[in-house]
């Protein structure tokens, strides 16, 4: 099943977050909370991302969590039984969405080329991860998408910073933007959680205003 637009329906906005342990996840998890933001995306780029998972899910009931960087059927099972509520890969093969099809949570795939969003949308899918968005063609490419695929909803990431996420999420089939930038390294090795919350809630004012 797939059905991200409907899941994080509300909380367009989605915090990507490597942890380099358990402890710092939860305590990042609870800044991004604390902003109103409701919805955060593990990497699996350490070692403690599934446990990460997990631990955020106890942590904070509320919080949707999912994880990424999902590129075969064993990232898919370890995804599932950490508790992920979705799963986001940073691209896609029919091999890949076939294990995603046979999973009962909402998943994203990743796409970076038409070839890419007609593969997904040839496997049924209308909603689409856009990665890495910046060095994709940016919003231009998005613009361009909207002509080619104007059932399919992105959401991108990559490269998106305040300074030009509005030229994202003014785009009518940009239905969410995820990034880092919302959970900024300097607050993060300075133990600054007042500081990642502050960085969540000025994404979250931004989006609202552009996609007023």
């Amino acid at each position: 099943m797939s059905d991200f637009k409907s899941l994080i329906e509300g909380t367009p906005l989605l915090p990507i977050l490597q942890p380099h342990s358990v402890e710092q996840a939860v305590n990042i998890a609870g800044a991004v909370h604390a902003s109103g933001l409701r919805s955060i995306e593990v990497v699996r780029r350490t070692p403690v991302a599934a446990a990460a998972v997990t631990a955020i899910r106890e942590a904070f009931p509320e919080l949707l969590v999912g994880m990424g960087t999902v590129l075969n059927q064993a990232h898919v099972q370890e995804a599932v039984d950490a508790g992920s509520q979705f799963i986001i890969t940073p691209t896609l093969s029919e091999k890949l969405l076939s294990a995603l099809s046979d999973i009962n949570i909402p998943y994203l795939p990743g796409t970076a080329s038409p070839s890419d969003i007609l593969l997904a949308v040839e496997a049924g899918l209308s909603e689409v991860k856009f990665f890495p968005a910046s060095l994709s063609g940016g919003a231009a490419m998005l613009k361009n998408f909207s002509a080619i695929f104007p059932e399919v909803s992105l959401c991108p990431t990559g490269g998106i910073s305040n300074s030009n996420l509005h030229e994202y999420s003014s785009l009518p089939n940009v239905f969410a933007v995820g990034g880092s930038w919302m959970i900024p390294k300097s607050c993060v090795a300075s133990g600054d959680w007042q500081g990642v919350t502050a960085a969540c809630a000025l994404a979250q004012q931004q989006f609202t205003k552009d996609a007023a």
